[in-house]
């Protein structure tokens, strides 16, 4: 790439049925000619190829240079249009590379045209720019269920305010069903290392603590207390103790027969042998209890589990939990303590959690995801996903489908 000097452009625009070798042979008469590239981007959307160069223009023989390419694109079946871009436009055009950078990412069953128009029109109404939109999933329409749909975006602009922005996207997903994961463009986003998940109906479909209280015969009494306190109504550790109390007299045999009886969630499975392949870092970091989690730890290869401790005395549960208690600030802490441990920074950990005392922790990591979460969760977390399973988490950190075929990792038999 080069700088221009001159104030002078010069765009050329090629389109038509892609094939090989097309690149090659507009740009090697460029560089016949000796010509300083100053942009150039490229994109193919069912073999149907856009290809724009943007170039300083020679001193002499520019007309020699658009003669030979509208030629070859010609024998090459292209179209091909100059147009000179204008002193103003140029350093509009360089002024952009200084603008922020976002990544909105769509995410649902399908994806359709009105989402798409309602995502692009929100983009467009906040004065920015789409520089680049990629489909991440194999398909946008669902052939069969379940199925995973993705779009992503690559937005631009000047003084976007980014929580007006978060507001807008909230508001259409919630409206069209779907899922808008909004990031800003960072080497960060593009560096994760360290994934950590909340356990309870985040890694799997239900709550530990509600499946024990069932077997206690204290299930009605235990589900009301883990609500309020899901929904922010109660502290975390008050409620928590009073759940835990409810539990005393409970033999251990059954205690410990769960571990078997309550299934991880959607995508889950594929999504923690994903992370494993591409060499990241995992956790549970959860408020529930330790013997559940490192059964996970176990099944799944988690890298790091604390959760709480059920205290058991003589085969039965005495209705005490073993400090310290693994709350919300307690979370946070841990997170910040692994992505030490693991010499990276907190900007580089993706948490994923469903609860009130999941927000500290969502709030520290560098992308904080509440997946299936309550109101008050998706409100106060950066990202939001409820449409897709566990593995579309994925997507999130630039994964497409086509990149693992051929490397997906199979289940442990």
């Amino acid at each position: 790439m080069s700088s221009p000097d001159s104030g002078k452009a010069l765009l050329l625009h090629f389109s038509g049925h892609d094939h090989s070798g097309l690149t090659s042979e507009l740009t090697s008469i460029l560089a016949r000619h000796r010509i300083n590239v100053l942009d150039i981007g490229q994109a193919v959307v069912h073999e149907s190829l856009t290809l724009g160069i943007l170039i300083e223009p020679p001193q002499t023989g520019l007309a020699a240079l658009k003669a030979e390419l509208t030629a070859r694109a010609h024998e090459l079946e292209l179209q091909a249009r100059f147009t000179t871009v204008r002193p103003d436009a140029l350093k509009h055009w360089l002024g952009g590379l200084h603008q922020q950078h976002f990544i909105i990412t769509i995410l649902g069953r399908s994806i359709t045209a009105a989402h798409l128009a309602r995502v692009t029109s929100i983009i467009a109404a906040h004065g920015m720019n789409v520089d680049r939109i990629d489909r991440l999933s194999g398909q946008l329409a669902a052939q069969e269920e379940p199925a995973n749909a993705c779009v992503e975006l690559a937005i631009s602009g000047a003084g976007a305010e980014e929580p007006d922005l978060r507001a807008d996207f909230l508001a259409a997903a919630q409206e069209l069903s779907i899922d808008i994961a909004f990031q800003r463009e960072s080497i960060f986003r593009r560096n994760r290392r360290l994934f950590v998940f909340d356990m309870d109906s985040t890694l799997i479909q239900g709550e530990v603590i509600d499946e024990l209280a069932k077997m206690a015969g204290v299930g009605d009494q235990v589900v009301r207390i883990t609500e309020a306190a899901m929904r922010g109504e109660l502290k975390f550790d008050e409620s928590f103790m009073r759940r835990v109390a409810l539990l005393k007299g409970l033999p251990a045999e059954q205690v410990y027969a769960l571990r078997n009886s309550i299934p991880l969630a959607e995508g889950a499975e594929r999504l923690i042998r994903t992370l494993r392949m591409l060499g990241y870092k995992t956790a549970i970091l959860s408020g529930g209890f330790s013997f559940f989690a490192e059964h996970l730890q176990r099944q799944l290869g988690i890298d790091y589990v604390y959760a709480n401790r059920l205290e058991i005395v003589d085969g039965c549960v005495t209705g005490n939990a073993l400090p310290p208690i693994v709350n919300g600030d307690r979370k946070a802490a841990l997170l910040g303590e692994i992505a030490q441990r693991e010499n990276i920074s907190t900007e580089q950990v993706v948490a994923v959690g469903d609860g009130a005392n999941d927000i500290p922790m969502l709030k520290l990591a560098g992308m904080g995801i509440a997946y299936r979460a309550k109101p008050l969760v998706r409100q106060s977390a950066p990202q939001s996903v409820s449409s897709l399973g566990l593995d579309g988490l994925l997507y999130l950190i630039g994964v497409r489908d086509r990149d693992l075929l051929g490397h997906e990792p199979q289940a442990a038999s």
